[in-house]
C-alpha cells in the first residue's frame, strides 16, 4: 500500500502536470463512490485544478469552486496520466480534460476509494504541525497496545503503514512491541523527530529514483523494512516477525513493557 512519502510524491508530481486543467467529463465505475455518476459530473464539469495535495493516506484534487475529489489508493490503487481515450486497463474513475487530456484511477481488486466532498478527519497527519511530542504524550499516556499499532492507527494518526512505522522506530531506537504507555518523554521526543525525518527524507528518495512517479511504489532504499537487507546500518541482525502483517526490527531497539 502506499504510504505518506509515496502519496506525498504523487501529489508534488500530479499538482504540477494538472493545475490550471478544466474537468470536461468524468465516467465513473467505482460503487464505492459516495454520489452518483451524474452528481459528479453536475459538480465538477467545467471547474479547474486549483491543487492536488496529499492528507494522510488520501490523495485529494481541489478545484476553482473549492469542491474537493479525495482518493484513497489502499492496496493496489493505481493513477495514470492518459491523452485521448483511457486505454488502462480496471479502471474505477477516469477524469477527462479540455486539453484531450485525463487521469485515471484503477484498481483490479476495485478497493480504491473516490469520494467527493468528504467529510474532514480529526486525526493530525504525521507530518503536520499539530503532530507534536505533547499530542503524543497525551495520546500514548492512555494507550497500552504496541506502539506499532498505535502509529499505524489512522484515527490517531494519519499517513503511516506498516513500512514506515518499522522504519521510524528503528530510527527512534524504539521495539515495535513497546507498550504505548510505558515509553518515556525523551523517547517520545526522539519518536516526533524520527516520523518527521523518515519520511521527509523518503520522499526525497522516492523523487530521486523516480522525479515523474504518480503510482507504484519505491522500497530499495529503506535500511530496516527490506527484504533484501539482512542487516541495520549499524550492524544489527535484522529480524522479522510475521503476524497478519511482517515486523521488522533489531534489537538495537529498546523494549518499554
Amino acid at each position: 500500500m502506499p504510504e505518506l512519502p509515496d502519496l506525498q510524491a504523487f501529489s508534488y508530481n500530479l499538482n504540477k502536470k494538472l493545475t490550471g486543467k478544466t474537468v470536461k467529463a468524468i465516467n465513473a465505475y467505482s460503487k464505492k463512490l459516495n454520489v452518483s455518476e451524474k452528481e459528479l459530473n453536475d459538480t465538477l464539469i467545467g471547474q479547474q485544478v486549483k491543487q492536488v495535495y496529499r492528507d494522510g493516506k488520501e490523495l485529494f484534487i481541489n478545484f476553482s469552486k473549492n469542491d474537493v475529489l479525495a482518493m484513497h489508493l489502499m492496496l493496489h490503487g493505481k493513477l495514470y496520466l492518459f491523452e485521448g481515450a483511457n486505454e488502462n486497463k480496471y479502471a474505477l474513475l477516469d477524469i477527462y480534460f479540455t486539453d484531450d487530456t485525463g487521469l485515471t484511477l484503477t484498481d483490479f481488486q476495485k478497493a480504491a476509494t473516490p469520494t467527493l466532498n468528504p467529510a474532514p478527519k480529526s486525526a493530525p497527519d504525521a507530518l503536520s504541525t499539530e503532530a507534536t511530542e505533547k499530542y503524543f504524550k497525551t495520546v500514548l499516556a492512555k494507550k497500552k497496545a504496541n506502539i506499532k499499532s498505535i502509529l499505524m492507527d489512522q484515527h490517531i494518526i494519519k499517513g503511516i503503514g506498516n513500512a514506515y512505522a518499522d522504519e521510524i522506530l528503528w530510527h527512534a531506537s524504539i521495539s515495535p512491541f513497546s507498550a504505548g504507555n510505558k515509553i518515556p518523554e525523551d523517547k517520545i521526543k526522539q519518536l516526533v523527530k524520527s516520523i518527521r525525518k523518515v519520511l521527509t527524507e523518503a520522499e526525497k528518495q522516492i523523487l530521486k529514483f523516480d522525479p515523474e512517479i504518480i503510482n507504484g511504489e519505491v522500497r530499495d532504499f529503506m535500511l530496516i523494512h527490506n527484504h533484501k537487507k539482512t542487516h541495520s546500518p549499524t550492524g544489527a541482525e535484522i529480524k522479522i516477525k510475521s503476524d497478519s502483517r511482517k515486523t521488522y526490527y533489531t534489537d538495537e531497539q529498546e523494549l518499554f513493557e
